[in-house]
């Protein structure tokens, strides 16, 4: 079996770069307040820069997690908007134009405390929110903030 690596796409790259810029402001930050704040306006940059149909569902996503798991700090995590507990990411949103996907995702970590069964569901496609997908991602996130 032959198989050609031929390394990371360029978006890829893209996401390492920013994740290796996010550890280096993250480090440069003051105090524990400052640095929450700062995170804050970093994600709520992040959605901002998205295409309308990312920026919509990041919007709502986020206004999801503060009210649901408002202990979940918002961070930036690969250049996308990310939720973490204890500086661990918990969850994060991933916009379709990150990697040209055709949908948004919405994704859980091993971080998350969603452990039921011998298998379960980490990751969803979003294409728009209903208010029963609301409910439904407000339930997975009380149990995986803990």
């Amino acid at each position: 079996m032959s198989s050609t690596y031929t390394g990371f796409t360029a978006d890829e790259r893209a996401a390492m770069k920013e994740h290796a810029h996010e550890q280096k402001e993250a480090a440069r930050r003051g105090s524990r307040a400052d640095k929450a704040a700062q995170a804050e306006r970093d994600v709520l940059a992040k959605i901002a820069e998205m295409p309308e149909a990312d920026r919509a569902l990041a919007e709502h996503i986020h206004a999801i997690v503060k009210a649901t798991a408002p202990d979940l700090e918002p961070r930036t995590w690969y250049g996308m908007p990310a939720y973490a507990r204890d500086g661990k990411v918990v969850c994060h949103f991933q916009p379709a134009q990150k990697f040209k996907t055709r949908y948004a995702t919405f994704a859980f970590s091993d971080q998350a405390d969603l452990d039921d069964n011998t298998m379960w569901p980490t990751a969803f496609a979003l294409t728009k929110l209903t208010p029963a997908n609301e409910k439904e991602i407000a339930a997975l996130l009380k149990k995986a903030a803990g």
